[in-house]
């Protein structure tokens, strides 16, 4: 039998993360009674203190404190708000035992933003890791020694699980099973719980809004031009010039800033006005194509489907209903 601890951290957690996984795993163990099959899993819910008080609206009390366990085989930390420094800090008599688990074999998953949480342990250091979308450009400048790939729903890098935004912690939750129980039960659970079996990615969900969190002043305006441009044809030598930077200087400060090249910053800008204009009006894909500056069908849909997960057609039928298949 595998023991699971579902972390009770303090602070403005997920109360659904910890209900949702304490159900679903359980669910499991239900399963295999029904073929004759022993329990798979032990859950508990494993806490720093006999209560923790949810923002004055939930009171959730612990199985067990982190002293009563001395060998897990899973840890599962729900999304926990607030600013890392306050979380780490309200938290931080987890983080011994979390990393005496794991150095003895535990798993670890984290669900949502938790991974800023266990970034700040240093488990994550030259790991792949997801976390929800919103925070990307935050966890990149707090963390940049963690391989963020803010594309994905969920990673696995040695014994170490992360799930993207939100509700995607389902899709995490039924390839854990998948790997524990076997396909047959994570297709059971999917079904049960009406979840999305194999959905890797949480692009189509992804807003682009730019990264401004930085203070590189001219490369704040050269985005501002690009954004307030983007149905014209921009190049990196064009924004060099009109700011006064060589080029290769502009592309290494705009990289720094933004964590995208020039270019792949500029086509962002374009497939999310495309997004926006797929999303609300009733213009036909080349319509949307020449509005914002793409002239070739064939580069237009590859970029978009890179950038979102599908291609412009499914966009617009996923996300309007108003549209006329064409």
């Amino acid at each position: 039998m595998k023991h699971v601890s579902i972390l009770i951290p303090h602070g403005h957690t997920s109360v659904v993360n910890i209900e949702g996984t304490h159900q679903i795993m359980n669910e499991v163990n239900t399963l295999r009674a029904r073929e004759g099959e022993p329990p798979l899993f032990k859950v508990q819910l494993v806490g720093i203190s006999k209560e923790a008080s949810q923002r004055g609206l939930f009171t959730i009390m612990p199985d067990v404190l982190i002293d009563d366990i001395k060998k897990t085989d899973l840890i599962m930390i729900p999304a926990i708000h607030g600013k890392p420094d306050a979380v780490m800090q309200n938290n931080e008599a987890f983080v011994p035992w979390i990393k005496e688990q794991y150095d003895h074999g535990a798993e670890i998953a984290t669900f949502c933003i938790a991974s800023f949480f266990l970034a700040g342990t240093g488990l994550l250091d030259g790991k792949q890791c997801a976390t929800h979308w919103t925070a990307a450009n935050d966890f990149k400048r707090l963390f940049p020694e963690v391989n963020l790939v803010d594309d994905k729903i969920m990673t696995e890098d040695s014994g170490i699980y992360t799930s993207g935004g939100a509700y995607s912690f389902l899709n995490l939750l039924v390839y854990i099973i998948e790997k524990y129980a076997g396909r047959k039960i994570a297709v059971l659970i999917s079904k049960e719980f009406m979840i999305d079996i194999d959905r890797i990615s949480q692009s189509p969900f992804i807003i682009f809004e730019g990264q401004k969190t930085h203070d590189d002043e001219p490369i704040k305006k050269a985005q501002e031009f690009i954004e307030n441009n983007f149905e014209d044809r921009i190049t990196v030598d064009q924004l060099a010039s009109m700011f006064a930077l060589g080029r290769r200087n502009m592309e290494r400060r705009f990289k720094k800033a933004t964590s995208n090249t020039v270019i792949e910053y500029i086509q962002r800008v374009k497939i999310e006005a495309a997004k926006k204009n797929l999303e609300s009006s009733r213009k036909n894909v080349n319509e949307v194509m020449y509005d914002v500056g793409y002239n070739d069908p064939k580069a237009f849909r590859t970029i978009f489907k890179k950038i979102t997960g599908l291609s412009p057609l499914e966009y617009r039928n996923k996300y309007n209903k108003e549209a006329i298949a064409v």
